[in-house]
Formats: C-alpha cells, structure tokens, sequence
C-alpha cells in the first residue's frame, strides 16, 4: 500500500487485481471500494507484485497496525498481531436475501463446472457467487481458500454486483474466517461443501 510492503502471499497467479481489491476490503483496510484509488500488478524478482493507492486516511491508519509480513495459503490469522486484531465483529446483517433449497442445490451444482483450474489440478479452491434464479454467476480460483473468497468478492466489487443480491458457494470447509470476510462485505450468506467449525457457526449467529 502507498509502496510499503504489507504481507506476502502465496497464491495462484491469475486476478491478482481482485485478490488485492477483495483482500483491503475484507481485512477492513478500507471500509469502502471508493477508498482505492488504483491497483497495479508487476513482475518483480520472479514474483508478483500488487501494489494499491488507498485513501490517505486509511493508510495512515494502516501505518499503525502492526503485522507479520508473511501469509500461507491455508491461514487465516496470517499476520495478525493481537486475537482482536484475527477475530473481528462485523457489524450484523439485515439483508433482504432469502434462500431456498433448491437454490442452494443448484449453487452447489454448478460450482464444479466453474472449476477449471481444479479440473485440471484437482487441488484448487474456488469460490462461486451465486444468485437466486440465476444459479452461479461467477467463479474464482485459488490454491488457497481465503484467496479464492477475496478474488471473488475483489471480482464483484469491481464490475459493481449488489452483494445483497446473492451468496457465496465454496469448495472448502466453512471457517469462521470465511464467514467473517463474507461478513465484512455484506454478504449474508456462504455455502460449503464441507462441515463448519462451531466458530464459524458462533461467528455467523
């Protein structure tokens, strides 16, 4: 951020730019997309890097925040410094989303045709944004699941998507990290594939 390095992540190399974008807004670096003033991807060293103006106010506060520079694709506490800063309470939802059934099966259907790096793999994330009467609408990969989430959520942000309109499908387990990224965005409710943890049941409660 503003040239400073922040963390370091290792992720699959395709929609770095919604990565970033998905990334400063579930992490609360920023509390809206309109704090972002650019976002740019280079090569440096035989690596990629992101490098985002945000508002200067937000990086001020940025500044004071203190973390790990270092970020597996299986953590999601990765860089935090203190338990308040991993476990944040988003502020609770009251969205006009309701779900059925037959709308979670069909989400849930056509997450693995959206899957084409993990048809080619088979050990790659992905996180679908899905939206009720129209099925899954979006797919984001990722070697890491947190990744796949912030790409997803960076994605619908960018092209101006309601995320009041849909829900998240993943093909991961539901950890409360997941819930609370979700959360932090707006986005009401996240399906997976697998069981939850009972946090991420707390969380979401």
């Amino acid at each position: 951020y503003q040239g400073v390095a922040h963390v370091v992540m290792l992720a699959s190399p395709q929609d770095l730019e919604d990565l970033a974008v998905g990334f400063t807004l579930t992490e609360s670096i920023v509390g809206d997309r309109t704090e972002i003033r650019s976002v740019e991807v280079a090569r440096v060293d035989g690596a990629m890097e992101v490098n985002l103006m945000i508002a200067p106010e937000r990086f001020s506060q940025l500044l004071k925040r203190q973390r790990n520079l270092s970020g597996r694709t299986g953590c999601g506490m990765c860089g935090a410094e203190t338990l308040a800063d991993a476990i944040r309470a988003p502020t609770p939802l009251l969205g006009r989303l309701r779900l059925r059934a037959e709308d979670v099966q069909e989400a849930l259907a056509g997450l693995a045709s959206g899957q084409v790096l993990n048809a080619q793999t088979g050990s790659i994330h992905a996180a679908a944004w899905a939206v009720p009467g129209r099925g899954v609408v979006m797919v984001r990969e990722d070697v890491g699941r947190h990744n796949a989430l912030d790409k997803l959520v960076g994605a619908l942000l960018r092209q101006g998507e309601d995320l009041g309109e849909g829900f998240v499908v993943m093909s991961s387990r539901a950890s409360y990290e997941l819930v609370q990224k979700a959360a932090t965005v707006g986005i009401a409710a996240l399906v997976a594939v697998s069981a939850p943890t009972g946090f991420a049941i707390r969380s979401a409660d």
